[in-house]
């Protein structure tokens, strides 16, 4: 059977096309610092790439017990958001990111992200790093599907908007949910890593590269033909 030929690119948002997760989770840690504790990595994990209602674990609740007694919420809070925000109101998108966009609109290809976050999140800072318009739809957790990563509802919701086929689409992701969710969703799938999802295994994926700067949008296209034509053979 012939390979059907890519007619769109899917994007996860937070750490595939702007790293907010490296922040958040930084601004955790040291919040965590100041009040004597330590948040493990491996504790945090299993949240990234999920909607918040699909999230177990309570950083709030897991600090009170590290510290042997109640926490103020509010100011936990807001001390999380200053930390984060001081870093994340200065980062560009991730290397390489608006390259595959330009490639893409110059082969013709529909576009659209792909997020378990709400779009209260996703579009404000799709808008602060000027990439907003560059997507012709853009699906979010809680707004446009039941459920999020690590089931497939974004990904099928995000092709069928396109009006492609799953195997016409390729997913870029940078998490394990995201990862899981999109192969669910029967796309080809790459994972692109950020520093902190990059200690993490992102076996499920097609293809694994570490920036979407080094290696051209061209490369992907060609390696997916390639690896389909050969299981196909």
């Amino acid at each position: 059977m012939p390979i059907s030929p890519v007619r769109a690119l899917i994007f996860d948002f937070d750490g595939l096309i702007l790293d907010t997760e490296t922040p958040e989770y930084d601004a955790w840690h040291t919040v965590y610092a100041e009040h004597g504790c330590e948040l493990p990595l491996m504790l945090w994990v299993d949240s990234i790439g999920r909607g918040h209602e699909q999230i177990k674990f309570d950083p709030y609740q897991y600090l009170s017990e590290c510290t042997g007694k109640p926490v103020d919420i509010e100011a936990v809070r807001a001390r999380k958001r200053e930390l984060f925000y001081e870093q994340v109101n200065r980062l560009p998108p991730r290397p390489g990111v608006v390259d595959y966009l330009d490639g893409a609109r110059v082969l013709g290809l529909g576009l659209a992200v792909a997020s378990s976050s709400p779009h209260d999140w996703v579009d404000k800072f799709l808008k602060q790093i000027g990439l907003f318009d560059r997507f012709a739809a853009i699906l979010c957790g809680g707004d446009d599907v039941a459920q999020t990563k690590p089931a497939p509802d974004l990904f099928l919701a995000a092709v069928e908007r396109l009006g492609v086929a799953p195997g016409e689409a390729i997913g870029f992701e940078d998490s394990p949910n995201g990862v899981l969710s999109a192969r669910r969703a029967g796309l080809y799938t790459v994972a692109v890593p950020n520093s902190l999802t990059a200690r993490l295994t992102l076996a499920g994926a097609h293809r694994r590269i570490e920036s979407m700067a080094d290696v051209p949008l061209a490369e992907i296209l060609a390696g997916r033909d390639a690896e389909l034509g050969a299981q196909g053979a």
